[in-house]
């Protein structure tokens, strides 16, 4: 379980790197300046491997030749078998509100390319409300390294790929580096041998908010923030964002503008922090019920936390854990 402290004064002598790729800004943080340089191209490496494997955006992507495979078993990487893997296991956890058959769906509200190439209005309407596919039409066989999805079915594996590049780049640099690491990816955080006292983290309220009005330290394991506010935009003047309820296929109504989730990992803290999008107004219970330490921030920037994330002099209330 990842761990949540306040933060504290400390001096720290840390190398970072930080760029933009996936239309979200990267940062890899090293408890050995001397080695940031190589942790950075082990981050592009993994992050290379995920692109390749799980991209809807590339036509030569995995995902993408699965998705013009007409409902035939098609051979996959081992990476692409690890990431369905997780992103099968999430649903489940979620009974479906994390689900990767949302692809289509993205692709009709006007999501069909990277989010820096969409205009801030895109032609069309809002599509009528239908369920996606749903989870359990993959058929992954992981022995076989084979994957069958539905004809039409596009695969968007956007809620734990991400993540799940970040759990992996801080093995590999921990283990090949043996320095302590903070890799975040957007909204999604791995840490592993952190130094004393953990990395301090800003928690905004809004998606992409450079003036984080709190912040904790995180020791180790996962961090991850989800909204609504990061990746909207116009489909012929209505407002959509890239959330999607599995339900209606459409962008989800939910009390939450942004949550924020600590766990074993960041794939962990991706899922709850998606979820609890989905779930809405259940999510305080369910996130306590799993004793997961999250904040939750609402539309009108009340600040609800769950089982025992750091006090927060914005938060009104706490729910179980």
């Amino acid at each position: 379980m990842s761990r949540t402290v306040p933060v504290t004064d400390r001096a720290a002598r840390l190398g970072a790197h930080r760029t933009f790729r996936w239309s979200t800004r990267i940062e890899v943080v090293v408890t050995d300046p001397s080695v940031v340089v190589a942790a950075a191209r082990l981050l592009d490496g993994v992050l290379d491997r995920v692109e390749a494997a799980a991209s809807r955006f590339r036509d030569d992507s995995e995902v993408g030749r699965l998705s013009r495979a007409g409902g035939r078993t098609t051979p996959v990487s081992p990476d692409l078998v690890d990431l369905l893997e997780v992103a099968l296991r999430a649903a489940a956890q979620t009974d479906g509100a994390v689900d990767p058959t949302v692809g289509s769906a993205l692709c009709r509200l006007g999501y069909d390319r990277d989010f820096d190439a969409l205009g801030p209005d895109v032609d069309g309407q809002l599509p009528t409300a239908a369920p996606v596919p749903g989870w359990r039409s993959v058929g992954l066989d992981a022995g076989a390294g084979t994957v069958t999805v539905p004809a039409g079915t596009v695969l968007d594996l956007g809620a734990t790929a991400k993540a799940w590049a970040a759990d992996r780049a801080a093995d590999v640099i921990a283990t090949r580096l043996r320095c302590g690491v903070l890799v975040s990816l957007g909204g999604d955080l791995a840490v592993r041998s952190a130094p004393a006292g953990g990395f301090t983290v800003g928690v905004a309220d809004i998606c992409g908010d450079p003036d984080a009005p709190t912040a904790v330290s995180i020791v180790s394991g996962g961090l991850a923030t989800s909204g609504i506010g990061n990746r909207h935009w116009l489909l012929g003047g209505t407002p959509v964002h890239h959330i999607v309820d599995p339900m209606t296929g459409l962008p989800v109504e939910t009390p939450w503008r942004t949550v924020t989730v600590a766990a074993a990992s960041a794939v962990d803290a991706n899922t709850a922090s998606t979820a609890s999008l989905v779930l809405g107004g259940a999510a305080p219970a369910w996130l306590g019920d799993r004793a997961l330490p999250a904040r939750l921030v609402a539309h009108d920037g009340t600040v609800t936390t769950v089982a025992g994330w750091p006090d927060d002099p914005a938060a009104t209330g706490s729910g179980g854990g």
